[in-house]
């Protein structure tokens, strides 16, 4: 009998894994990403320090800065990253919490996989687990509205603690909580809170309690010439969406001159164009303009003749920020402007701040559009205290456009665990181990905060729960005294976005990933998949075992 050949139809140099070897490095890389980043959570959480390929450094305890800057390789951990990503872009706070869900779904996983369960029914009942899960916790949450400041602040200051800029939380709190409150709008009975429409400048220099709320816009330019007043109180704000110079013709066009006098005459034509522009913006009343395109020098000596304080080249997001908090409208030609077009702020100027010059317009009437700037001692100090003041503005935009709010230090979690062991009982069925997995899993948050704390996890954990079974909802982890107490009493509030939106997509994360059975790489996937050897997780994690 001929020998059979043996059929190729992965090219050379591909590899395979298959099975259970696929579900292990699958789960063995997005557990490793989990364990990075599960050392960051909480009040007494530590930084990491990131170096790139070029020597820059970042120090952060962020979640998303985190996975984002770690570079990850390997396919099911960057499955991972996207679950961090997403609750970035959705909640704006809250990514540590996902990443180490995950991360402990697929631990929990692994054991039930090891009493040969098959993966499909764990998918199942993860599924079913996070769909009761989604019930539940809006159960135990408690509603606030635009007037709560007091519990909008806690909220501020419990997504501040543990990061950068915890030494002047109060203040900076205060401070989100005021930006939010400005650009909130109400639209039948609903919050809705766009965070783009809050600036976050950051400049070095002075230290964090230096920052302040601008009820207006800060642009980064300066004044056009020299000449031009540096401060204009009662600011009349025209904003121009064309530029202040000569525009060449669109067809080709040639001019012949003859005489010395005709030159005179184009040249004065020319300088009355330009006359004629600016009389146009001193005629609407302007006294404050802002270009998003050029301004010629010849126009820019005419305004600081009217005493006009001129901005060129101001991005078109400034433009747009600059119409929603002074009333200004854009206009896209000279002659159209008109006072009808002009908005107001108090006082516009030129301020220099650490070396830069920077335009301030202040105070304007009710901005839908704010900025905060932020200071701090040095550039690493600054980018920490940025990212914490951006994850409590998510916190308190996400808590006002949902309007429920739950208390934090793991007390959700341990109750959202009690009622899914319940309702475990009620199921029955090789399910009803995979919601009992997803139930342990979920207490890694209050586990996880004890252990950072310095305190007895398991001792820990045994205290909550038996609270719990009391009835007392928010007892959660006192990590500063080392002890259990109530949450709420001690101010520690988190939105309820930042919870179900955790717990669905790790579940949604863990899913996919269970369902993997096979993973066949390519090396014409660039090097990616392809540089990490059969059976191992290989290069993929980027040096991460270093971390």
């Amino acid at each position: 009998m001929a020998q059979q050949q043996p059929i190729f139809i992965l090219p050379e140099g591909a590899f395979r894994t298959t099975g259970r070897d696929a579900q292990r490095n699958n789960i063995a890389a997005a557990k490793a990403v989990a364990e990075t980043v599960r050392t960051t959570l909480g009040p007494r959480g530590m930084d990491k320090m990131l170096v790139d390929t070029l020597g820059d450094i970042t120090i952060t305890n962020d979640g998303a800065t985190i996975v984002e800057e770690m570079n990850v390789e390997h396919p099911a951990a960057k499955m991972v990253v996207e679950v961090a990503k997403t609750q970035d872009s959705e909640v704006g706070d809250g990514t540590t919490t996902a990443v180490v869900l995950t991360g402990e779904f697929l631990s929990n996983s692994e054991k039930l996989l090891d009493q040969r369960i098959h993966p499909s029914i764990i998918a199942r009942g993860y599924r079913m687990a996070a769909k009761k899960a989604h019930d539940i916790l809006p159960k135990m949450s408690t509603s606030v509205t635009l007037k709560d400041e007091k519990l909008l602040r806690e909220i501020a200051e419990t997504a501040m603690t543990g990061k950068g800029a915890e030494a002047a939380k109060e203040g900076l709190s205060e401070l989100c909580v005021g930006a939010i409150m400005q650009i909130a709008e109400v639209n039948n009975g609903v919050v809705t809170a766009d965070l783009d429409n809050v600036q976050v400048e950051k400049k070095a220099g002075g230290s964090t309690s230096d920052s302040e709320l601008i009820r207006g816009i800060i642009v980064d330019k300066e004044r056009v010439h020299s000449r031009m007043p540096k401060r204009v109180a009662n600011a009349k704000i025209a904003l121009l969406d064309s530029a202040i110079e000569i525009s060449k013709t669109e067809t080709d066009a040639k001019i012949s001159i003859t005489s010395p006098d005709q030159i005179q005459a184009f040249v004065a034509q020319e300088e009355k164009m330009l006359k004629d522009m600016v009389d146009v913006v001193v005629k609407s009343g302007a006294n404050v303009l802002f270009c998003q395109k050029g301004v010629d020098d010849l126009a820019q000596h005419f305004l600081a003749k009217a005493g006009i304080l001129a901005i060129r080249r101001a991005k078109k997001s400034d433009m747009e920020k600059l119409a929603k908090a002074t009333g200004a409208s854009i206009v896209t030609s000279v002659k159209e402007l008109g006072k009808a077009d002009l908005g107001f702020a108090k006082t516009v100027e030129e301020v220099k701040i650490a070396g830069d010059e920077m335009i301030f317009v202040r105070d304007c009437k009710n901005p839908k559009a704010v900025s905060l700037l932020i200071r701090g001692g040095t550039e690493h100090v600054i980018d920490e205290v940025e990212r914490a003041v951006k994850d409590a503005l998510g916190g308190v935009a996400a808590a006002l456009e949902v309007g429920k709010i739950v208390a934090g230090g793991g007390a959700p979690e341990i109750e959202l665990a009690k009622q899914l062991r319940e309702y475990a009982d009620t199921v029955g069925g090789r399910e009803q181990l995979a919601i009992d997995a997803f139930a342990d899993a979920v207490e890694i948050i209050p586990r996880t905060l004890a252990e950072s704390a310095g305190m007895d996890a398991i001792d820990t954990l045994v205290k909550l729960r038996a609270e719990h079974e009391k009835g007392n909802k928010n007892t959660g982890v006192d990590v500063n005294n080392g002890r259990t107490a109530d949450m709420w009493k001690l101010g520690i509030i988190e939105p309820l976005k930042i919870k179900t939106q955790a717990v669905q997509s790790a579940a949604e994360a863990a899913e996919m990933i269970l369902r993997i059975d096979d993973v066949i790489a390519t090396k014409s996937s660039g090097g990616g998949m392809g540089g990490m050897p059969p059976g191992g997780m290989g290069g993929g994690m980027g040096g991460m075992g270093d971390m």
